[in-house]
């Protein structure tokens, strides 16, 4: 019988969520004050240097632990497929993206509000996963389902409901992931 080993199977997926905890204990131990200043999307003068990494590090932040757990479990189990089929460089690639464009859209059209979290991730991959079995000329029915169902609740929820989740990162997050997944499925 062989000796079971643990491996490192999703190299971009594992550091995230690690990227992200570590985050998350460094918000608890400053009392608030790193999400403020580093892990979330605000408006601020383009003088103040902070403000360019913030468009990437705000998927890092997360306001708490349940908000944490609720986007790391399903990037645990939507990212390794998707590393594994695209590679860890090109999900990296789409992790950028993704965050550089949530971040750019809060920063332009939201100045009274503040973005953090992982959920425009999430959101990217779920799309993308789900034009992981596309076919040269066959759309996927399963790609169908899922932006009418996920990002017509979004829609749905940005309309009528007034809460601190960011429909238009779901959205934005959603439309990255079928965007850079085409990009990709064409490689």
């Amino acid at each position: 019988m062989k000796k079971l080993r643990v491996s490192f199977n999703a190299p971009v997926v594992l550091s995230f969520v690690l990227l992200s905890f570590g985050a998350l204990l460094l918000n608890k131990l400053t009392g608030g004050k790193s999400n403020s200043l580093l892990f979330s999307v605000h408006r601020s003068p383009l003088t103040n240097l902070l403000t360019y990494p913030r468009f990437f590090l705000h998927v890092l932040g997360h306001s708490g632990y349940s908000h944490y757990i609720g986007n790391m479990m399903l990037i645990l189990v939507v990212g390794p497929p998707l590393e594994e089929k695209y590679g860890s460089r090109d999900l990296l690639l789409a992790i950028l993206v993704t965050a550089f464009v949530s971040g750019l859209v809060q920063w332009l059209f939201f100045p009274n509000s503040a973005l953090l979290g992982a959920s425009g991730i999430v959101f990217m991959m779920i799309v993308m996963s789900s034009l992981a079995g596309m076919k040269e000329g066959k759309l996927p029915l399963t790609l169908i389902l899922v932006l009418a169902l996920y990002l017509g609740r979004e829609i749905l929820n940005g309309l009528t409901q007034q809460d601190n989740i960011s429909q238009l990162t779901h959205i934005v997050g959603g439309l990255c992931g079928a965007g850079l997944g085409l990009v990709f499925q064409r490689k």
